[in-house]
């Protein structure tokens, strides 16, 4: 295995690769394929990029008919018949079930300018430049969802003051819950508090990047609420959670939830090429003037080709119930693994195939993520100093693979305890 090229000349900025250290050559949904010809099971799935696996045999096929049509590739935001034909099929599938007259705005492919774009709209909306934004959230690296992201160690890096953020503790942070949304709404409504009103509140419904941190229906509720009540728009982030992760096409799905605005990105494309997508009401929307936020690559005809074959796998209930079925049997386990060491105050979270496993040490979890490694899993820790064990696997993983992922991990955590 050589891997000097990369250590010789590619920045010093890699992060993965040095969890990974092996070069991958090949992949077919859950599992990868490195140089030496092993094979590892993924239960990272690109940071939740691929809910359908690598290779998705479906969207290869018709990613491969729309090149050998020659298939319009790149289009700004010009009309072209595979967008028309994504939207299309992301309305009915979607958006008409549920009652959503959202407008569909593309931009640069990543999970952080729909944020961006996000924050521009409501302050464009509001006429207020202040955002609330929760504590543990994530929400991308580029200096406006870097100001909204709580991580201090990505804050670090940004170089310059991230400002114009008011940031509260999410529901299951100390000090969350109800009590603190009012008195935060006690604080806005008082004239002599010094604070001004919001544009926005930003939040994710399951904290992804944050330690799996589930929030409730009844909070999130309470949080739209007061988002209305003082003239502000109500931003739900499903970038990571979205797209059938937890066993249903959004993860608010189910709890009467009105966002004014829904950013998508990782899944959203379906086969791995990149793409981001905010749903926005049209009274918000009508706000925009062309060309006010724009990005060169927001009309990749790959992406809309893929996408379009992955809402197909919405037109009936086989994946979501799978997805529900396994995610039972994931969190099953991984609450076998935490009662087996119940000394260590170890905790299962998570929803639908995003489960994670609080181990409480970073230094540990990232000692099981090596043998996890070595063993021939890929995991990704998150959370407060990295002590949660996350496990997205694609959410089309076998059912013998997704068991063979959870027995390598109950052995890398002996592993790991044993090296302790």
């Amino acid at each position: 295995m050589d891997t000097s090229i990369f250590e010789h000349r590619e920045s010093e900025i890699r992060g993965y690769c040095r969890a990974y250290p092996t070069v991958f050559t090949a992949a077919s949904n859950a599992r990868q394929t490195d140089e030496q010809g092993r094979s590892y099971l993924d239960f990272f799935a690109g940071a939740g990029v691929l809910n359908f696996g690598h290779n998705n045999e479906r969207m290869k096929r018709a990613v491969i008919r729309f090149l050998e049509d020659d298939g319009v590739v790149h289009s700004l935001d010009m009309y072209t018949d595979v967008k028309r034909a994504f939207i299309e099929r992301f309305v009915e599938v979607v958006l008409e079930p549920r009652g959503m007259d959202h407008r569909l705005q593309f931009m640069g492919p990543t999970g952080t300018n729909a944020v961006e774009a996000a924050l521009k709209l409501a302050r464009r909306v509001t006429g207020r430049h202040e955002i609330v934004a929760f504590g543990r959230g994530f929400h991308g690296m580029t200096l406006g969802a870097l100001a909204l992201t709580a991580n201090d160690y990505f804050r670090q890096a940004g170089g310059v003051p991230l400002a114009h953020v008011t940031r509260l503790p999410f529901e299951t942070e100390p000090g969350g819950g109800l009590k603190a949304l009012e008195e935060y709404r006690s604080r806005i409504e008082d004239p002599s508090s010094g604070l001004n009103p919001p544009a926005a509140f930003v939040v994710e419904v399951i904290q992804a990047e944050g330690g799996v941190n589930v929030a409730t229906a009844e909070w999130l509720h309470a949080v739209q609420d007061l988002a209305h009540d003082l003239g502000a728009l109500f931003v739900i982030d499903d970038i990571q959670a979205g797209c059938g992760r937890t066993g249903s096409y959004f993860s608010f799905d189910g709890m009467g939830l009105d966002p004014d605005i829904v950013t998508l990105a990782k899944g959203v494309g379906g086969f791995g090429t990149p793409m981001a997508m905010n749903l926005n009401k049209p009274e918000h929307d009508a706000r925009w003037s062309p060309g006010e936020h724009t990005g060169t690559f927001r009309g990749q005809g790959i992406s809309f080709v893929a996408g379009r074959e992955a809402l197909e796998y919405f037109t009936d209930d086989d994946l979501m119930d799978a997805v529900t079925a396994k995610g039972q049997r994931m969190r099953d386990r991984l609450q076998t693994l935490a009662d087996a060491h119940g000394d260590k105050g170890w905790e299962v979270r998570g929803r639908g195939m995003m489960q994670g496993l609080d181990v409480v040490d970073g230094g540990f979890a990232k000692a099981v993520q090596t043998a996890a490694f070595e063993a021939g899993l890929l995991i990704g820790p998150c959370g407060s100093g990295g002590r949660v064990l996350k496990l997205i696997p694609p959410l089309t993983i076998p059912d013998d693979d997704l068991d063979d992922g959870l027995d390598l991990l109950a052995g890398a955590i002996d592993t790991a305890l044993g090296a302790a």
